[in-house]
């Protein structure tokens, strides 16, 4: 390794090892964006639903850990780190990230101020944090019984929302295309509590008790797009789907669904259930 690159890297465990005393759970980067350190599951046949159970590090953003013997094990074991994620929904914080793309079709920060004025709240000031592409993220607090989702663009073109099982990149962290950065101004800022209206519009509303895992009805759509799927696009619509039902919540109870529509499309149990995988891995960012 290079002298800058382990430079970088001392400078990532060190930005990593400070959000952890301020309580926030963070995970090694690499220069993609994607946890550093591999599944212990990849070389496995069959998709494994592993969140860390095994005991074993590798498990994206379940690895996440303020214990600061348990961050400098987790970069230890990936030295080619350059950057730390930051877990979305933990406590103490439960934390929610609102990401503004500015490489959307729209302006994703006049986007996010006119759903303000539409919805009546106020954006706060808070945590924000500068993306090399130009964007930004904006650190907001939720309550610790309501579990925000993560979605992409489903508020509004180039607004995407990382909440339960999402991360943030930390400020600090150096990715192949740049550094992320604290905004100026909000260095010492607190993350902000998540206005009322716009929690309303980044979380599901609250399942009824009587609601059953059966096949959500609104979720029709979505296998009916597999079902109809030729041959050469089975996996991508079956991929497609299954990130759209991820992002609305609906994935886990979709995926059986979607697993039958594929198979009587023409694909493997074992491709369709690999491929929707896929899509909760990207779309949610859990680990496997």
């Amino acid at each position: 390794m290079a002298i800058t690159d382990r430079q970088t890297a001392t400078l990532a465990l060190a930005h990593a090892l400070s959000a952890a005393e301020r309580g926030l759970p963070v995970i090694p980067l690499s220069p993609t964006k994607l946890p550093a350190l591999r599944s212990p599951h990849h070389s496995e046949a069959e998709p494994v639903l592993c969140r860390g159970e095994c005991g074993l590090a590798g498990h994206g953003v379940h690895d996440a850990t303020t214990d600061p013997a348990g961050v400098r094990a987790l970069f230890g074991a990936a030295p080619w780190a350059t950057g730390y994620g930051i877990a979305c929904g933990r406590p103490p914080h439960h934390l929610i990230g609102i990401d503004l793309d500015t490489k959307a079709p729209t302006d994703s920060v006049s986007a996010l101020q006119h759903l303000a004025l539409r919805h009546l709240f106020t954006i706060p000031e808070t945590v924000t944090v500068l993306t090399p592409s130009g964007g930004r993220h904006l650190w907001l607090t939720g309550p610790p019984d309501v579990v925000v989702p993560n979605s992409a663009s489903r508020l509004a073109p180039g607004i995407d929302v990382r909440g339960a099982g999402g991360y943030l990149v930390g400020p600090g962290s150096v990715s192949a295309h740049g550094a992320y950065r604290l905004a100026p101004g909000t260095a010492d800022l607190s993350p902000a509590p998540c206005p009322r209206a716009l929690l309303r519009l980044v979380a599901p509303p609250a399942r009824s008790r009587h609601a059953t895992r059966s096949r959500p009805p609104h979720g029709q759509g979505l296998v009916q797009f597999v079902l109809a799927a030729h041959e050469g696009q089975r996996n991508t619509r079956l991929f497609w789907a299954a990130c759209r039902a991820y992002e609305n919540g609906i994935g886990e109870d979709l995926a059986n669904a979607l697993t039958e529509a594929a198979v009587h499309a023409g694909l493997s149990e074992r491709e369709a259930r690999a491929t929707i995988a896929s899509a909760d891995r990207l779309t949610t960012g859990r680990g496997r």
